[in-house]
């Protein structure tokens, strides 16, 4: 008698193809489409599978129908088990199946850990600070004050490094290098880091050692290179 093996889900939201690594594949799209929505998405109503599904159609010029089977299994499969969305509630409805009027139709929010992917994918700007905070206010520990404070001031002046952080460390927890995003402490960051984050904080470290003076020829280089 074979046996089954059991698939782990697996995040897939920086999945590019094999031969083409700027290019995210459709179930990396589609799992990047239900977080942000969710992220930035409030109304009960708007945040079911259906209306999931009219969004992310109607920002890829396609029709609902086409993705909502990809929609209902990223959920279900995916983004549930994992533990980054979380059924928020369930709205009434008048028509369809009795059983279905009975239990309602499910809507969907992000856990903490989906506010950490959403962050992580959502595009530089008001947005994405917006959900840092958040989630800060959610895990308002001791360490987190010290963590909120470093990260929202890099935000604003470094961007693109806690970009880059943000999305090293998502890769990490898909790749299995660390087990669950949350807690999002010094710890977990630094088994995320690779050459690349490490090269940038050497230079922080050592830059900010510098006097004034010394500081000023590395500014102007580094200008020059932009």
């Amino acid at each position: 008698m074979t046996k089954t093996i059991r698939q782990i889900p697996k995040l897939s939201v920086f999945q590019t193809f094999k031969t083409k690594n700027n290019e995210f594949t459709g179930e990396a799209m589609r799992q990047r489409g239900i977080i942000v929505h969710l992220a930035l998405e409030s109304m009960p109503t708007r945040k079911t599978r259906t209306a999931i599904a009219h969004k992310i159609a109607e920002k890829n010029g396609t029709t609902w129908q086409n993705i909502y089977s990809g929609i209902f299994r990223d959920l279900d499969e995916v983004l549930l088990p994992l533990g980054i969305v979380e059924e928020a509630g369930r709205l009434p409805i008048k028509r369809g199946p009795k059983a279905l009027q009975n239990q309602g139709v499910p809507h969907y929010q992000l856990t903490d850990s989906g506010l950490l992917v959403a962050a992580s994918v959502l595009e530089m700007g008001e947005a994405r600070i917006r959900i840092m905070k958040e989630f800060f206010e959610r895990n308002s520990g001791t360490k987190e004050r010290d963590l909120k404070k470093s990260i929202i001031t890099l935000f604003e002046i470094a961007p693109n490094f806690v970009s880059l952080l943000l999305r090293r460390y998502v890769e990490a927890y898909s790749e299995g290098i660390i087990e669950n995003l949350v807690p999002f402490d010094t710890e977990h960051i630094k088994r995320a880091f690779d050459d690349t984050l490490q090269l940038q904080r050497e230079l922080l470290e050592g830059f900010s050692s510098l006097s004034n003076l010394d500081k000023e020829p590395i500014i102007t280089f580094l200008k020059k290179m932009g």
